[in-house]
């Protein structure tokens, strides 16, 4: 394990704090996130990201830099994943674009609560048990096989176990009230739809975590690492979701390239196992070549589906239904309706 210094906690725990505030005070009017503002704030979560990436590098060497690096990198490709699912649930409660962030702000805290205890869970087990980086492997090539048979478990918001108890918790009304999370009704307190779609947001990333956390473990088996490079790569999910969500359907060899990076990693995991457990002998492979790979078959997944388009390549889909798109937000620029210009309007249907 790593000594890192408290100040270097201190100073993540301050950054993360310093830009939730900043980031929550830029956007407490609710509007619709355009392309640029997006852009522009991808840009500075990535900045920094790899400025803490390069303190890391300067305070405790460069394995650890390397690994906190490709840890970041795994986790802000697999994250892609979660952009199709908001877009499901967005679209599933007809959440106005306006509110789109709000949520993304609150489900975007919770998922660094949940994953902390997540990783904090599979390191203490990691660190007593290196026989379970078989198991986690097994996790890594099941979820291959169902990236390459296209064979993704659906997701329905209204039927995951947050949103089923927050209905049996508090009732939920079926129309918007602004960006409010409650209301009083009768002089009794009830939840909005709002509430609900942070919930279903929970309930996704909590799915989401049975691929990342063995992954991440695969790389690094340092607390320090591990939930910095989660950390920084959950704070830009936002930003990156406004940032693609019009183009994710242009990239369609994506989830190809996250099956051959998952194999990978579940490879790394088998030979980081047999290494500390049957032979010295037996190669691990080191961080470096692991970030090399992931930047390589990113690289070449992306750059595939652009030089043959999803028509080109057979695999154009059309939309599930005809508000697939209803979640998704436009460009700076864009047509909007007469609804979008009102994010206050409080009669909004939840389905």
């Amino acid at each position: 394990m790593l000594e890192v210094p408290l100040w270097l906690w201190g100073a993540f725990a301050a950054t993360v704090v310093v830009s939730l505030v900043v980031d929550l005070l830029a956007h407490r009017t609710a509007h619709v996130i355009g392309f640029k503002e997006a852009a522009a704030w991808s840009g500075l979560w990535v900045s920094l990201a790899l400025i803490f990436g390069a303190v890391i590098f300067l305070v405790l060497g460069a394995t650890a830099g390397t690994e906190y690096t490709t840890a970041w990198l795994l986790e802000k490709s697999l994250s892609v994943d979660n952009l199709f699912v908001f877009a499901v649930i967005f679209a599933y409660f007809k959440v106005p674009r306006a509110y789109q962030h709000r949520v993304l702000f609150f489900g975007v805290i919770g998922a660094l609560v949940f994953r902390g205890i997540f990783l904090s869970l599979g390191v203490a087990i990691v660190s007593r048990f290196t026989a379970v980086l078989f198991a986690f492997a097994a996790v890594l090539f099941y979820s291959t096989y169902k990236l390459l048979k296209d064979e993704e478990d659906s997701f329905d918001p209204d039927k995951s176990f947050a949103v089923r108890m927050l209905r049996k918790l508090i009732p939920v009304r079926d129309e918007y009230a602004g960006a409010k999370f409650f209301i009083k009704e009768a002089g009794k307190r009830v939840a909005t739809p709002l509430l609900a779609v942070v919930a279903a947001i929970e309930a996704a990333d909590l799915i989401f975590a049975v691929d990342s956390v063995p992954a991440v473990l695969a790389v690094s088996d340092d607390a320090f690492i591990v939930y910095t490079s989660n950390a920084f790569a959950i704070l830009g999910l936002r930003a990156l979701y406004f940032l693609l969500a019009d183009l994710l359907d242009r990239f369609h060899y994506l989830n190809k390239g996250l099956a051959i990076i998952l194999a990978f990693i579940g490879v790394k995991l088998i030979l980081q196992a047999s290494h500390k457990l049957i032979s010295t002998g037996i190669p691990e492979i080191s961080s470096p070549l692991s970030l090399a790979v992931i930047t390589t078959v990113l690289a070449g997944a992306v750059a595939l589906s652009l030089r043959r388009p999803a028509t080109a390549a057979g695999s154009e889909q059309a939309p599930s239904s005809p508000d697939a798109s209803a979640g998704l937000p436009e460009p700076d620029g864009g047509a909007r309706t007469e609804r979008d210009q009102q994010p206050d309007d409080p009669s909004r249907p939840s389905s």
